[in-house]
């Protein structure tokens, strides 16, 4: 009897694992809607996880695989801005400063331009990594700097308090704290003029369709559900909820604010984010970017999220271009990048 059962065990298995290969080959084809085109303008970038235009020819990459820090000209040209860095996750750059999310490590460096990057400090080190690491750092109006900061685990009360949280942090002293907590796996965030920050949250896995992925408003000494979530009780007493919800387990990442320069659809309260996609899904979901309205007064979504663009991958990192284009890189496939505009 067993030997019956084999072929049809061996198919379940191939299909499995042909279900977690795709999103990581070239056999997508990305599509976006009519009156925009789609195009790879770069290859071999690694594991991409974060991109930053410094000027409107000079693209900055985060190349977590080789620890790295790439720059591409307008040619897509590449230069190496630092190496030998420990799974580099984001930067935040300032006229004076590059800061760069290492894992569990926040450093700095002084630059000139981008030819002379030199004296690095540890602001902060020892934050534990394990199923995530630390993720974004992003600068508030104020000049404060946002550090997303992953817990070590699924589901479970974290030994250091700054894991699975957003921390503050003095980008002179390194001196930091908790500015909001129960935030799981929050890949990135962006600063919306007249709403605040938001930010994306991947919740635990596991369960079912509980959590949704979120998209959060940052409120400070706000604590934001994980881990006393549950499929019961998605928002715990004294939490707060998220703004806009997406797929569960697709794992909601890169987020972009869109420029009053764009064609792209939305206004000037719209982000763009990438949907990373699951293996915790016994079929594909995510491998797109979605489109979010928010309302400049109230900060809640005007309307649906919405799908934008469908099967690009496994995306990351997102920024448009001063001229309004939406750049977006994918993890895997070589790291390609991809160009959005309008035909």
């Amino acid at each position: 009897m067993f030997r019956n059962a084999l072929p049809f065990v061996l198919m379940i298995l191939t299909l499995l694992i042909a279900r977690q290969i795709y999103p990581y080959t070239s056999f997508m084809q990305p599509e976006v809607p009519d009156g925009f085109s789609i195009e790879v303008v770069a290859t071999d970038l690694g594991g991409p996880t974060c991109l930053e235009w410094y000027d409107e020819d000079t693209l900055i990459v985060c190349d977590r695989d080789e620890g790295r820090i790439l720059s591409l000209d307008a040619g897509m040209n590449r230069t190496v801005l630092l190496s030998g860095l420990n799974k580099p996750h984001d930067i935040g750059i300032t006229s004076d400063h590059i800061f760069v999310s290492e894992a569990g490590e926040l450093v700095r460096f002084d630059h000139i331009g981008l030819e002379n990057i030199e004296n690095k400090t540890t602001l902060i080190s020892g934050i534990p990594t394990g199923n995530h690491q630390t993720n974004a750092v992003n600068i508030l109006p104020n000049g404060t700097l946002i550090w997303h900061s992953g817990s070590t685990c699924n589901v479970c009360d974290e030994d250091d308090s700054r894991n699975g949280a957003l921390l503050w942090v003095n980008g002179s002293s390194g001196d930091h704290g908790i500015i909001a907590s129960g935030v799981r796996n929050s890949f990135d965030g962006v600063w919306v003029p007249t709403i605040g920050y938001v930010f994306t949250d991947n919740g635990r896995d596991w369960e079912g369709d509980h959590p949704d992925e979120e998209l959060n408003l940052l409120e400070e000494g706000g604590f934001y559900g994980w881990p006393d979530d549950s499929p019961s009780n998605p928002i715990p007493d004294g939490s707060i909820a998220p703004i806009a919800r997406w797929t569960p387990h697709t794992s909601m990442n890169g987020l972009a604010l869109r420029p009053a320069s764009s064609s792209l659809p939305g206004g000037n309260a719209t982000v763009y984010a990438t949907v990373y996609g699951s293996w915790n899904t016994i079929l594909p979901q995510g491998h797109e970017i979605v489109q979010i309205d928010l309302d400049q007064s109230t900060g809640e979504v005007k309307s649906s999220t919405s799908v934008f663009a469908t099967d690009v991958g496994t995306p990351l990192p997102i920024d448009f271009h001063p001229n309004g284009d939406l750049y977006f890189a994918v993890f895997g496939s070589n790291g390609k990048l991809y160009k959005i505009s309008q035909t």
